[in-house]
């Protein structure tokens, strides 16, 4: 398996199913932008507090951060896993078809302990969080591909990544990282433009999620068709063939 030719694989499903995803994202991101605005108008370190109380506060203002930066993604991805795979003829389903479909307290529970196991593994010095966020990243789409269970979904994401950690790495943690370098750059575009408000942290987060979450979505989904199919010899598949289109 290629990095590059998974890239390429990443972005001929994102065109090909653009109206979807970005639909989806629009209904997840958009009230959840609010949540992710509010912690970062929040600057702990210029709280009147002693110096071990303002060094608390900031540990936790970076844990708030990027638990709110992470809240939402793996939900979506699920949420993705379905509008690619779900049985359908033709295309995929509609807004309506996912909202049913979607295992809601599967995936909210996923999501949360995924961003929290991560957060704090930042706080651990960075290679624990790291190391977290690749194995476990695959849980989402193994909730709504596979439909297992919470335990299950991060056995079977840590079970499908072992062996191909550095290719899983290149392929989400790019994507990660280029997202979130983005989304800073527009969020200093909005404060200059809009000035220094929750409405500019809103804006600024809302649309570069719905922009670009769909890509670490996609990535997501496409690899853990492609590491079943290398474990288990078969895999669910896509509705069609992006490439085809």
């Amino acid at each position: 398996m290629s990095v590059l030719s998974l890239y390429a694989r990443i972005w001929r499903t994102y065109i090909a199913w653009a109206p979807s995803l970005l639909l989806v994202a629009v209904a997840v991101f958009v009230p959840l932008g609010l949540i992710h605005a509010v912690p970062v108008n929040v600057d702990a370190t210029q709280l009147d507090l002693g110096s071990g109380l303002r060094t608390a506060a900031a540990l936790l203002a970076v844990l708030l951060l990027t638990t709110t930066g992470l809240l939402g993604e793996i939900f979506y991805t699920g949420a993705v896993a379905i509008a690619l795979t779900h049985p359908h003829d033709g295309g995929p389903p509609s807004l309506g078809e996912i909202a049913r479909s979607v295992s809601y307290g599967r995936l909210v529970a996923v999501d949360l302990i995924f961003t929290v196991l991560v957060a704090v593994g930042m706080l651990a010095f960075v290679v624990p969080g790291v190391l977290l966020f690749v194995y476990l990243g695959l849980a989402a789409p193994a909730v709504e591909i596979e439909h297992r269970g919470i335990r299950s979904a991060f056995a079977r994401s840590l079970r499908l990544v072992r062996g191909r950690f550095c290719y899983v790495r290149a392929v989400l943690f790019p994507i990660e990282i280029a997202s979130d370098a983005v989304t800073g750059g527009a969020t200093g575009l909005a404060h200059s433009l809009l000035g220094n408000s929750i409405f500019a942290e809103w804006l600024a987060d809302t649309s570069t999620n719905v922009l670009l979450t769909p890509f670490y979505a996609v990535a997501a989904v496409l690899l853990t068709l492609d590491l079943v199919a290398e474990k288990d010899g078969a895999e669910p598949r896509l509705h069609s063939s992006p490439s085809a289109r």
